[in-house]
């Protein structure tokens, strides 16, 4: 195959997994494109061989609910046509139940039930996989404990959550009487998209635009959006992550966009921020202990080594791990196992506001349970404030007390989590919810 006709190809496969302007794309690099259009030519990549067998092996994880949406009715359309088999590996079942035919559910690497979904779905037989249905978080409200896989497999009593709710928290007051913690006006954070001879930008995107919000004292503050709407751009500027265009971010008062250096040094021992990657946000070669007791180490160098050390193991028992654990390597660890460490590390310096930056969205939905639950314990003991950044709204609407949603920079909806879930005003809201997976809005 030539190189022109392998170009021709290319675009041809491009075309048929609906990239736009596939001839100006395949000049293009991976980092020029959204996480959809980089799926898109995964895609693309798989199909160029015509295969007898696709296997996805969880395709859309990163990928907000409606781009999701699109990748898998693209797949669905792709596997009709070519009446390839396709094998979908996931741990969303909301996909399972409008995407598949079949579905096999592992555990411990066995097969512990097998059939057509929706008979699967409707009478699971077997307790995994009544777990894995009732651990979703939508089904339950604020100050509800989620349930985990442990409860199913170690009790028969244990039913599903429309028959038999779980007993209630007490859920926190989302406004804290009104008191403002961080005040946002007009931020702006700008990226140079292309630039003159000399580096002088010529044009912009716009991640955060004139963006104005008060962020209450006490609450949990969900910030959901289609992918580039800019919510991880806005959680890292609240924290001076990000250069900052334009506009101030003001904690209780004192501008953090114009502290000197010193005394902003101080002061980020307040902010903190929990990682989307579990896999990748912790030093493989640092024990989980000293990647913990760094963040004291830095922070509070007057504190002996000993106290530290204690502080570190104290941190450990309160995420549910063992003191035992202070000495061993992230390699040792789960997803859900290093998401609780970073969470510990966050709360080492017991800072009074965390951004949990799509900090479950890579963990199935058991685990996923655990570390919302964790993080509901853990608000009771510490009383921070959060920003919860994520593409989940089931995940943004059991545990925010109010959401924000994003498009293009902007805020196109705000308000209490029930009143925006239950009476969206902004188009985009409504088709994040409309997107939403269980939904059966799959064309087959």
């Amino acid at each position: 195959c030539s190189r022109s006709a392998a170009r021709k190809k290319t675009i041809e496969l491009f075309r048929k997994v609906r990239l736009p302007d596939p001839e100006e794309l395949v000049k293009k690099y991976p980092h020029q494109l959204s996480g959809g259009q980089k799926q898109r030519v995964m895609i693309a990549m798989a199909i160029s061989c015509a295969p007898a067998l696709l296997i996805a092996d969880e395709p859309t994880t990163a990928l907000d609910v409606t781009v999701q949406q699109n990748i898998l009715q693209l797949l669905a359309n792709l596997q009709a046509q070519t009446n390839m088999g396709l094998l979908f590996i996931t741990h969303d079942l909301g996909l399972v139940r409008d995407f598949a035919h079949r579905v096999i559910v592992l555990y411990k690497g066995e097969i512990v039930e097998s059939g057509p979904c929706q008979e699967v779905f409707s009478n699971p037989a077997h307790p995994y996989t009544k777990a894995l249905l009732a651990c979703r978080p939508i089904l339950y409200k604020k100050g509800q404990v989620l349930p985990v896989v442990d409860d199913f497999l170690t009790s028969s009593s244990i039913a599903f959550p429309e028959k038999n709710g779980l007993q209630h928290r007490s859920p926190v007051n989302s406004a804290n009487d009104q008191q403002v913690l961080l005040q946002i006006n007009s931020l702006k954070v700008w990226y140079p998209k292309k630039t003159a001879l000399f580096g002088k930008p010529l044009s912009f995107t716009k991640a955060v635009d004139e963006l104005s919000l008060d962020i209450y004292k006490g609450e949990i503050l969900g910030i959901v959006g289609e992918s580039g709407c800019g919510k991880t751009s806005l959680g890292r500027a609240l924290l001076q992550l990000v250069p900052i265009t334009g506009g101030t971010v003001l904690l209780e008062g004192k501008n953090l966009t114009a502290l000197p250096k010193k005394e902003w040094r101080d002061l980020r021992k307040q902010l903190q921020l929990v990682f989307q990657d579990p896999y990748g946000s912790l030093n493989p070669r640092r024990t989980i202990g000293e990647a913990i007791r760094e963040t004291l180490a830095v922070h509070q160098p007057a504190l002996p080594i000993s106290r530290q050390i204690e502080k570190v193991t104290e941190l450990l028992e309160r995420v549910h791990l063992l003191p035992e654990h202070y000495n061993r390597y992230p390699h040792a660890f789960s997803g859900g196992q290093r998401q609780r460490i970073g969470i510990a590390r966050a709360l080492a310096l017991e800072p009074r506001f965390i951004v949990f930056d799509e900090s479950v969205s890579a963990l199935d939905v058991s685990v996923q349970a655990q570390v919302l639950n964790l993080i509901n314990e853990l608000k009771a003991v510490y009383g921070f404030t959060a920003v919860f950044i994520t593409h989940d709204l089931g995940v943004v609407q059991y545990i925010s007390d109010r959401i924000v949603v994003m498009d293009r920079g902007k805020i196109v909806e705000i308000g209490d989590t029930e009143q925006v879930i239950n009476n969206p005003s902004s188009p985009v809201t409504r088709r994040l919810l409309d997107a939403l997976p269980g939904k059966g809005n799959f064309a087959r």
